[in-house]
């Protein structure tokens, strides 16, 4: 199949902002991006979605590839489309939100293209990856278990 615009179009990415509760304050899941931009940052699980992927798959794949988690239920939450959130090129994304539960989820494994992954208590972050810090602060304000 071929597509041919002449006009410019956005890429369509998936976040996906997974929350636990432990002793304490809540945590987030979150992975130290591998390549540029922001290579060495903090920010969600995420990336671009296949041509031929649904949403939803793709927030899963996304996890999976870059946490190793599977056991998790994630809700679409929001769409976030600042025209530079992205350095690269005009990118929209659809932030997915889910809480971890189990035992399963407190080893997560890096793969793909993140450097690490690790569980952050919410109030201890600093500057994320892209709009990640903005994205995370709205999800907190719109959280009821946070």
């Amino acid at each position: 199949m071929s597509y041919t615009y002449q006009y410019p179009r956005p890429c369509v990415t998936v976040d996906i902002i997974l929350f636990r509760k432990k002793e304490g304050p809540t945590e987030v899941l979150l992975i130290q991006r591998d390549r540029d931009p922001f290579a060495g940052s903090w920010a969600f699980p995420g990336g671009f979605v296949n041509i031929d992927e649904e949403l939803e798959a793709a927030a899963y794949r996304e996890l999976l590839e870059e946490t190793g988690l599977t056991n998790v239920k994630l809700q679409q939450w929001r769409t976030f489309g600042a025209v530079n959130r992205d350095p690269r090129h005009r990118t929209i994304t659809v932030a997915y939100k889910g809480w971890a539960v189990g035992s399963e989820v407190d080893q997560p494994v890096a793969g793909d293209d993140a450097r690490s992954v690790k569980w952050w208590r919410v109030d201890q972050l600093s500057q994320l990856a892209f709009d990640h810090t903005i994205i995370l602060t709205e999800a907190l304000q719109a959280c009821n278990e946070c």
